[in-house]
């Protein structure tokens, strides 16, 4: 198939209209074009990929548990001759876990559906179809990345290596290395992790793998070629096979006021300090009310890198809007950056790369709720919809998932050389 080239400023002038079900539909109902759409950029979902299932029978309940024996510890003391030793008793530990419900739907006019060029309904099946997806492969990375394993990257100037012992410490410095995956796989087997056949697994973004795949010790997947290759796998380093996804978590800096997480301050601040921080940028009355409404004991903010608690925002045109601190900031110079909590304190982005052994975590959902598409014909809602106007394309599905082992998974976090400009997903 060759590309179309076509002239997208023959649509500049087209207003948006929506239907009375509050869809945009302008730009299906207009001259024929050619009939062709692009297909959406869809991520590699991968996250429940090494997962153990474990689904819940129709009438069993929302809610699993997962028992495991603790070992026993060694019986080092020599046995009295004729004497019977005190025992031991075993100990069992439980892990519950919790489904939910989950789905969406778009309703669809019937006047729609009669004049748009393209097959409506197949085409928000579609939609609907990868929402779904990456809705259930993000509670399954939310629930992972909730680990309480991790390693963080260290910090690398020239030959001097600084080790990292907070996430804000993380900066596009921070890169990951051959070394911290064979250190990360180190601590896994020394929590007797076993591995998934024959190897730990990463999941991990574009970007952090972009610096990993630049070093000498990379394999990549073609070159060893594994009797089962995994769904997103691009290579291996030591006893880690990667797969490569798009949703693998990216930790941004929180918004400070409306969506904005970044801002520059204005006025350099002496070693006196001020609690008052002048910002370059426009503040609306209708964002400084929203952030003061939620700021609640205070938010986390970085000045120059350095942590300040901000109570209070004042709304102004640029150059005369303020942030106000708790505690005096000193000694920051004028435009520096002034980024939200949550990431690195220089405004980095923060990419969580999981290490995952076998039998790490686990999946659940009710037998026969799995994901199921969902399509009500026009007519069918009786008198809701006298005039037989409206359907609808829908979804749903049950779901739960739980980290059953702690110590069989472990989160990487670090910089990468896109730390600077990655959002938050």
């Amino acid at each position: 198939m060759y590309p179309i080239k076509m002239n997208l400023q023959l649509f500049a002038t087209q207003t948006t209209a929506l239907n009375a079900a509050g869809n945009s539909t302008e730009a299906e109902i207009k001259t024929y074009y050619e009939n062709r759409l692009v297909d959406y950029a869809e991520p590699e979902l991968v996250h429940d990929q090494f997962g153990d299932s474990y689904p819940i029978p129709a009438r069993g309940g929302k809610t699993i548990e997962f028992r495991r024996f603790s070992p026993l510890s060694k019986a080092l003391t020599p046995i009295t001759e004729g004497v019977t030793p005190s025992g031991n008793k075993l100990n069992v530990d439980t892990v519950t876990a919790s489904i939910d419900q989950y789905g969406d739907f778009v309703e669809l006019s019937d006047l729609l559906d009669m004049t748009a060029v393209d097959p409506v309904v197949e085409q928000t099946t579609k939609l609907l179809a990868s929402q779904a997806g990456r809705t259930l492969d993000t509670i399954t990375r939310e629930v992972l990345c909730g680990g309480t394993q991790v390693l963080y990257a260290p910090y690398v100037n020239g030959s001097t290596v600084t080790e990292v012992e907070e996430r804000d410490e993380l900066s596009a410095s921070c890169k990951l290395t051959p070394d911290l995956i064979f250190k990360a796989a180190a601590q896994l087997k020394a929590m007797n992790a076993k591995p998934v056949d024959d190897s730990f697994v990463a999941i991990i973004h574009p970007y952090a793998a972009y610096d990993l795949m630049r070093s000498d010790e990379w394999i990549e997947v073609h070159k060893y070629e594994p009797a089962h290759i995994y769904f997103g796998e691009i290579g291996r380093i030591g006893g880690v096979r990667f797969v490569e996804t798009t949703e693998a978590k990216i930790i941004a800096p929180a918004a400070i006021v409306g969506s904005a997480n970044k801002l520059t301050l204005k006025t350099a601040l002496d070693a006196t300090g001020s609690t008052t921080i002048a910002v370059k940028e426009a503040i609306s009355a209708t964002d400084a009310t929203a952030a003061n409404a939620a700021i609640g004991s205070g938010v986390t903010i970085y000045v120059g890198g350095k942590q300040a608690t901000m109570t209070a925002v004042t709304a102004g045109a640029a150059g005369s809007a303020t942030l106000t601190v708790s505690s005096a900031v000193k000694s920051v110079a004028a435009d520096s950056l002034i980024c939200g909590g949550g990431a690195g304190a220089d405004g980095s982005a923060v990419f969580c790369t999981l290490l995952l052994g076998a039998n790490a975590y686990g999946r659940t959902e009710i037998e026969g709720g799995g994901l199921t598409s969902i399509i009500k014909q026009r007519g069918s809602s009786g008198t809701a919809d006298p005039l037989d106007q409206r359907s609808t394309v829908g979804w749903k599905a049950t779901k739960g998932t739980e980290r059953l082992v702690e110590e069989y998974m472990l989160r990487i976090e670090s910089g990468c050389s896109y730390s600077a400009t990655a959002t938050s997903n």
